[in-house]
């Protein structure tokens, strides 16, 4: 496996994914050809196309990067903070020179976090925009029907969110994951460290999650290692993405007193469970989330600042990694969006994904989207995230990092190999 340095320097509903079905409709009809005619001038089309193809790539014009991304609806916060992602490293990028002596420019639509809505961005960025390249957009949710739109075109799709099994049971291949492992992996590491305190570790757990795509393989996946630790179930739902009332989960989690909590939580839901076992004086020894104690300083300030003390969740990427070009990434977020941010994972993921297409192209020396495809399935690329690689059907193939709240800043506690402070806080302490 080669890697390649790339220069520079979490989602959606379950229920979602079967509508996704009737969207496919929606795609396969957007994306297909007609006849009579159209056939008939085929060829004279596709001379003109390849001549203009031709002439772009040897000109000075922009090569022309397609996304859609969720800036308004259910997910505007981690969209907004993708395309801040995005933006930073088109900077890093044009200023260093580009990509093949080119300036990159950023064709952005909103998809108003709408699978409909997704799949006629990218239609109309194929289409009617002329792109170039395409990145992805964010959440299974979204990705789900998109990669549909980006296979049928023979467009690669890098994303930045969108490790939900389902994506890859259809066996695609323009489509790649830009973050280190699936959604039943990202738990792997917490797995690993409760299984390393023996006999001091939890005798029981509560397990919930948001009917998320993205969130719920997470905890299936950890209910299932977890008890095969022979750790005790003693409560366990799903929730609608809609719920915004979490007394009655937390009220039946309380009842079962269970050592351990895991939740599957996008953002607002582990905020609001976290005020709900506060309200409760409910605290378990061991707290986990997914994706929403990312969230920094809105997750922080949501629970209060005292109360993040002990909380784990899995990450992909950390402002302290001493990755190459990480410094550079932080540096020009804090430029452009505020000095002293620390920039969110999802603006983070969204850099390493065009980091990965970066790559791509300057390896394979042009546009071709089918020779990217064919040069990400058999090379690795070093972002900003580490070293990321992929398998015939762009599953990634490493582990995600396990991060933990500590006097109110986030450390790298697994792997020992990059960990930040290899000290775990445990148990939680009481809320405040």
């Amino acid at each position: 496996m080669n890697i390649s340095r790339g220069r520079g320097g979490r989602r959606g509903r379950l229920a979602g994914l079967v509508a996704s079905l009737a969207v496919a409709g929606l795609v396969a009809g957007a994306c297909s050809s007609g006849g009579g005619d159209e056939a008939a001038s085929t060829e004279t089309e596709a001379a003109a196309e390849t001549s203009a193809e031709e002439t772009a790539e040897s000109s000075g014009d922009p090569i022309r990067i397609g996304i859609s991304l969720p800036l308004t609806g259910d997910f505007s916060q981690p969209g907004g903070a993708a395309k801040k992602g995005y933006e930073v490293w088109q900077t890093l990028t044009n200023e260093a020179g580009g990509m093949l002596g080119r300036q990159v420019e950023l064709v952005i639509l909103d998809d108003a976090s709408s699978q409909e809505q997704v799949v006629t961005d990218y239609n109309r960025l194929i289409n009617e925009e002329k792109v170039d390249l395409l990145l992805g957009t964010f959440s299974s949710l979204l990705n789900y029907p998109a990669s549909a739109v980006a296979e049928n075109n023979k467009y690669v799709l890098i994303a930045p969110a969108g490790g939900s099994p389902k994506i890859f049971e259809q066996n695609f291949k323009y489509y790649f994951f830009a973050q280190q492992a699936v959604a039943p992996d990202q738990g792997n590491e917490f797995v690993a460290w409760v299984e390393s305190l023996g006999a001091d570790g939890p005798k029981t757990a509560a397990f919930v999650t948001q009917d998320d795509p993205f969130a719920a393989p997470v905890i299936e996946a950890m209910q299932a290692k977890m008890e095969a630790l022979g750790i005790e179930t003693v409560y366990s739902e799903i929730y609608p993405p809609e719920t915004t009332n979490f007394q009655p989960i937390a009220s039946a989690i309380a009842a079962a007193k269970p050592d351990l909590v895991a939740q599957g939580a996008v953002f607002e839901d582990g905020v609001n469970l976290v005020k709900s076992m506060i309200q409760l004086d409910f605290n378990p020894s061991i707290l986990f989330q997914t994706s929403a104690p990312s969230n920094g300083a809105q997750y922080s300030d949501g629970i209060g600042p005292e109360n993040t003390e002990g909380i784990f969740y899995a990450v992909s990427w950390t402002e302290k990694a001493d990755t190459p070009g990480n410094a550079e990434f932080v540096a020009e977020y804090q430029a452009q969006f505020g000095e002293g941010l620390i920039p969110e994972e999802d603006a983070a993921d969204a850099y390493a994904a065009a980091q990965v297409l970066q790559a791509a192209v300057e390896a394979t020396g042009g546009l071709d989207n089918t020779a990217i495809m064919e040069w990400l399935h058999s090379n690795g690329v070093t972002t900003i995230l580490g070293d990321l690689s992929w398998d015939e059907i762009g599953r990634p193939q490493g582990e995600f990092l396990l991060a933990q709240w500590q006097n109110g800043e986030v450390e790298i506690v697994r792997p020992e190999s990059v960990a930040t402070n290899p000290n775990v806080v445990y148990p939680k302490p009481a809320w405040k």
